[in-house]
């Protein structure tokens, strides 16, 4: 940042631009802006601006910023009991693991309780390794798993480049993306079936987002993951679903999974499992995997497993989205977000591809009507500076829409109480901003 730049901060953000760490950042470019309220779907600054919150914060806010029932859970959690150690039980940490149990599909029902993703990709690496006995997890190149050590080590996102060599055992596998890959998405899957039987009888698990997140919204064909587990299994491995992005109803499903009607042998959820109210994380897996650690150790544990208020958090979370019809809400709704994108892309020669379902978008932008000509690449992400994606974003935040971007893709996953009153709101907002990327293309 300039130093005038700086001098735009006002007391709080420059303090914290003093004393805080910004994520993912070369700190000398880091500009924070002091949120001072929200509501609905909506959050405000310190500056008197009014946001339409259409990408969920980092896809989180599930519920937007008025989910009453979750807030009073919390304080009502906390005046009975904050904290206790993880050897006490609490009623809504046995609450939550039952529900847990009957949302997500099939047979998965014993449930680790941690803080975020990242950490819930831990505990299913080692439970994974535990119960087979193997030591390697194949992963996909287009992936975001977390950051800590184990979990950036199968993240397939360059960020993962500067913690490497990472943990052992961690290979990277081809994506299903028509658009940006020269494999065929299912041709992909016979990669990964190749893949693990070069391996021989050594990988644990395949590790994957049933859709891709923050690495571009990829959707698979419909066959795909059903064969995904199909391949793993024939080579004697786990299929682990990353459903910290995609689930508790983005998709218009409970979970991005369940799109496809398969029941991976873990499961690991966050960010919308508290709509963002309370850090919590969970890592879920099948009976017959529970059943093996009856009388095999579990060698994983956290200070803050089964938090109480985070667990009060998570299931009257839960329970919103039951009592508001919310899932179905989103199928619905997401529809017609779906048409207002096709809509932009019909309108903006520099919207190369769009994907998703439900509430789960993404907008992919291209320097050339002709051919894929991304203005943002991998590389960026390691990079200083702005990229056009950036500024495209910025300008949708001058007209009052929030909207995240990673690496060439907007992604939209707007709160599922997302009206569409409000989806034409964000999307004129939008619609400005992308004469940004439309002037930057070359032909």
């Amino acid at each position: 940042m300039s130093r005038q730049e700086v001098d735009q901060l006002n007391e709080i953000e420059r303090m914290d631009k003093e004393h805080v760490f910004g994520t993912w950042s070369y700190q000398s470019e880091v500009s924070p802006t002091q949120v001072v309220g929200s509501d609905g779907m909506r959050f405000s600054d310190a500056h008197g601006n009014e946001f339409i919150d259409f990408s969920g914060q980092l896809m989180c806010s599930n519920l937007g910023h008025s989910a009453e029932k979750v807030s009073d859970a919390i304080a009502e959690q906390a005046a009975k009991g904050a904290y206790f150690a993880p050897g006490f039980t609490t009623e809504v940490r046995a609450k939550l693991g039952q529900k847990l149990a009957e949302v997500t599909p099939g047979d998965l029902t014993k449930t680790f309780f941690s803080t975020s993703g990242t950490e819930a990709i831990e505990a299913a690496i080692k439970i994974a390794k535990f119960y087979t006995g193997k030591d390697k997890v194949v992963s996909r190149y287009r992936s975001y798993h977390g950051a800590t050590y184990g979990s950036i080590s199968v993240t397939g996102d360059p960020r993962r480049l500067a913690a490497e060599p990472g943990i052992p055992g961690a290979i990277k596998a081809p994506d299903p993306y028509a658009y940006g890959s020269t494999l065929d998405p299912m041709e992909s899957l016979e990669y990964i079936d190749e893949m693990l039987m070069l391996e021989g009888d050594t990988v644990a698990a395949v590790l994957v987002e049933p859709i891709v997140g923050s690495n571009g919204i990829l959707v698979p064909p419909a066959e795909y993951l059903p064969r995904l587990k199909e391949i793993a299994h024939n080579h004697g491995a786990l299929l682990i679903c990353d459903e910290v992005m995609a689930g508790f109803g983005r998709t218009g499903e409970w979970f991005g999974c369940d799109i496809f009607d398969v029941e991976p042998d873990i499961m690991t959820m966050a960010k919308g499992l508290t709509g963002a109210y309370q850090p919590l994380g969970a890592t879920i897996v099948n009976s017959e995997i529970a059943a093996h650690f009856e009388d095999n150790m579990l060698t994983h544990g956290h200070t803050y497993a089964g938090h109480p208020v985070a667990c009060a958090a998570g299931l009257a979370t839960i329970e919103t989205y039951q009592e508001g019809n919310l899932i179905k809400h989103a199928g619905e709704v997401g529809e017609y977000l779906g048409e207002r994108i096709e809509e932009l892309a019909a309108a903006h020669p520099s919207v190369g591809d769009t994907r998703g379902v439900g509430l789960f978008r993404g907008i992919e932008l291209t320097k050339s009507s002709e051919e894929r000509m991304p203005f943002g690449e991998r590389s960026d992400k390691l990079a200083k500076g702005s990229t056009v994606v950036d500024q495209v974003a910025g300008m949708a935040y001058e007209n009052g829409a929030y909207v995240a971007n990673m690496i060439n893709t907007l992604i939209v996953a707007p709160p599922l109480t997302i009206t569409p009153d409000e989806i034409d709101e964000a999307i004129a907002a939008l619609d400005v901003a992308l004469k940004v990327s439309d002037d930057a293309m070359v032909d």
